[in-house]
């Protein structure tokens, strides 16, 4: 009696067992290509720095400085996605912020007083209207006259930077009212220890809740379901990142003559040893999180993120199916510069200042950010999680080299060389999906 061995499977199976196994659990390699990225780009700066890079202090600042360019970076996923550009973003930003520390020092003070209580409200709104305007005027250019994006942004580049200084001759406008101030960051801007762990929670609950809802309406609809335990571990994974991300924040300690003006301002007594009070999370990361959920619903929920993707993908398709391309398209330049406004917001309010020369370089970290999170220049593809990430990687290159020493030139080149290798991979990645 003979025993049957099984033929031993072939390279070819196992690679296809995996491919399947991949598929199954929705893996995506881009997202885990720059988990990894980002990893090794913190781990490589902190051995570099001996150290002072992995701290909550520095980790909790990187955070802040990437928002403003998260917040971009949302808005110029959906301009690639349709196959254009926007080089005018970071002078939009300048000029935009300088707009609104006018209406903050002039225009309003001499209208409702200083220090109103709508002054922040009031200068948010203008900041968010403008930024609007000039992207309507810009997305009515490329898609009414049939202007080349590429042109008409890089004109708005040149335009914007020099009405930002033509605003005020090139002075500085400071300080900016106390209320506005939170929206970048730093002391004033922590929302505290106990604030950030009930935000963190519900974060989680919400996640955990995405989940369970996105898998029931699969059920429902009859559609391919990841397995179980890849549930587990995605939301697993996500409730961990937003736990740690708090931990993080709220390790960072305030000074101790700040803690202990806190703590008498609210009746209490400073103990003898000292007291360590944390900063919690940041409102502009918060805000910028906010966007990202909102674009990220918008792109993948709503009649216009479809059309959006529709247009990328095949232009022509899109308007003989009846969507109105040159609106969608002026719409998303508009959107586009609503979300300037608002990433201006977040830089005056940082330098508690509005300047000239802010946003400079911003538009270079705002596509490289796009593109690094896995938007395509040829169009069609893109997600808004991506970039956010994206935005992230780039600023913790630039966070990392200055913290090491590096000369600004030599960042703009490392900025530059990993654009170009961005754009190289996708299209490496693309050809391979072909």
């Amino acid at each position: 009696m003979t025993e049957t061995v099984p033929a031993p499977a072939t390279p070819s199976q196992d690679a296809k067992s995996l491919a399947d196994h991949l598929r199954a659990i929705e893996f995506d390699a881009r997202m885990v290509g720059m988990v990894a990225a980002l990893a090794v780009i913190w781990l490589g700066f902190n051995w570099l720095s001996g150290g002072a890079f992995l701290t909550p202090r520095n980790l909790w600042n990187l955070s802040v400085q990437t928002a403003s360019v998260a917040v971009m970076a949302c808005g110029m996923v959906l301009v690639i996605v349709t196959r254009n550009i926007d080089l005018s973003v970071g002078s939009m930003l300048g000029f935009v912020g300088m707009v609104t520390g006018l209406v903050q020092a002039q225009l309003l003070p001499g209208l409702i007083g200083f220090e109103h209580p709508a002054t922040w409200l009031l200068s948010i709104l203008a900041a968010i209207v403008l930024g609007g305007l000039i992207g309507l005027f810009q997305g009515a250019l490329i898609a009414y006259l049939a202007i080349p994006s590429f042109i008409v942004t890089l004109g708005g580049l040149l335009v914007w930077r020099g009405g930002a200084w033509w605003v005020t001759q090139g002075q500085t406008i400071a300080p900016m009212d106390s209320r506005f101030r939170p929206l970048g960051g730093g002391i004033e801007g922590a929302i505290g220890t106990t604030a950030s762990w009930v935000i963190g929670l519900v974060i989680c609950a919400l996640i955990l809740a995405g989940i369970a809802f996105a898998r029931r309406r699969r059920k429902r609809y009859g559609f391919a379901l990841r397995p179980l335990w890849a549930e587990i571990v995605l939301g697993g994974l996500a409730c961990g990142t937003v736990i740690g991300a708090v931990m993080i924040a709220n390790a960072y300690a305030l000074p101790a003559g700040v803690a202990r003006r806190l703590v008498e301002a609210k009746g209490g007594s400073w103990p003898e040893g000292g007291l360590v009070i944390g900063h919690g999370l940041a409102v502009p990361v918060l805000l910028a999180l906010a966007v990202g959920v909102a674009m990220s619903f918008l792109a993948r929920r709503l009649r216009f993120g479809r059309y959006v993707f529709s247009i990328g993908g095949n232009p022509e398709a899109a308007q003989l199916s009846g969507v109105n391309t040159r609106k969608v398209l002026m719409l998303v330049y508009g959107l586009m510069g609503m979300l300037v406004g608002i990433a201006a917001c977040i830089s005056t309010a940082r330098l508690n200042a509005a300047t000239n020369s802010a946003g400079q370089l911003d538009e270079l970290y705002v596509i490289a950010a796009a593109v690094i999170g896995g938007t395509s220049l040829a169009g069609g593809v893109g997600t808004i999680a991506g970039a956010m990430l994206g935005a992230l990687v780039m600023q913790s290159l630039q966070s990392g080299m200055v913290l090491i020493g590096v000369d600004t030139p030599l960042q703009n080149i490392v900025v530059g060389l990993v654009l170009v290798l961005a754009v190289w991979l996708d299209g490496l990645y693309r050809k391979r999906l072909g």
